[in-house]
């Protein structure tokens, strides 16, 4: 296994514990909805964490955390910004299912 998968890995079950922990800590959290700054997506706050005035799910979490410590990004805003593409996708999507429902 080469360093980065290896980084991957472990950068993975340590994300992944956080939203086991938070949910041990406040089992609301696993119902309380947020959207993320990052991916736009509705998902749970177990897990996330608020990185200056951006709050990231644990998935966005994950890859913010993995593109820093891999050097890929230097700050959170440069990480929104590269999720920008992602947010319009999210949201296009949610237009999308909100019409259908509409013309049902």
């Amino acid at each position: 296994m080469s360093n980065q998968e290896e980084i991957i890995k472990d950068m993975q079950a340590v994300i992944h514990q956080m939203k086991i922990d938070d949910i041990e800590d406040n089992p609301d959290s696993e119902f309380e909805m947020f959207d993320c700054s990052a991916c736009a997506k509705t998902t749970m706050l177990a897990g996330s964490i608020q990185y200056s005035k951006y709050r990231l799910c644990n998935d966005c979490v994950l890859m913010y955390e993995l593109a820093l410590k891999l050097g890929k990004i230097q700050n959170i805003e440069e990480f929104i910004n590269r999720m920008e593409d992602k947010r319009l996708e999210t949201m296009c999507d949610f237009i999308k299912k909100d019409s259908l429902k509409e013309n049902n």
